[in-house]
């Protein structure tokens, strides 16, 4: 059995944000069979970034950017806006079953990269579990 204990907040927020991008999924398919997915990926990156903002301004977080960091924070919202188009134009001529398993495999990218550039530890057991991801997603997608 699992010890959650032992996983840490972290967990805790990544069930969160699985729940809430299972749901965008289905709902921005939805989306996509009533409107241009183009139109309906903007519209739900401004509500996305709206919402945003407003949370850092209620919240206590900080509002000093580094060039770095605001760089960095640029090149990431540039993905974002690539994946989200990709995920709308795809949920309008492919099934939510596909598009949100294939997308999802978005952790296999983020692992081998940290793994492979930013010093994470390589284990046999992360390869095994990033293996197992792939192929249940390739069932899955088939």
């Amino acid at each position: 059995m699992i010890d959650f204990s032992e996983v840490g907040p972290g967990f805790f927020f990544g069930a969160i944000t699985m729940v809430a991008w299972g749901i965008w999924l289905v709902v921005g398919n939805a989306a996509s069979d009533s409107i241009d997915p183009r139109t309906a990926a903007a519209i739900s990156y401004v509500v996305a970034t709206t919402l945003a903002v407003v949370y850092v301004f209620a919240s206590d977080a900080s509002l000093v950017v580094t060039p770095r960091g605001g760089l960095l924070a640029a090149i990431a919202g540039v993905f974002v806006a690539i994946g989200l188009i990709s995920t709308y134009v795809g949920l309008s001529v492919g099934t939510t079953t596909t598009v949100s398993t294939v997308s999802a495999m978005y952790f296999v990218v983020a692992a081998l990269i940290g793994m492979a550039i930013l010093g994470d530890e390589v284990t046999a057991k992360k390869i095994l579990g990033l293996a197992f991801a792939a192929v249940g997603v390739l069932l899955i997608a088939r």
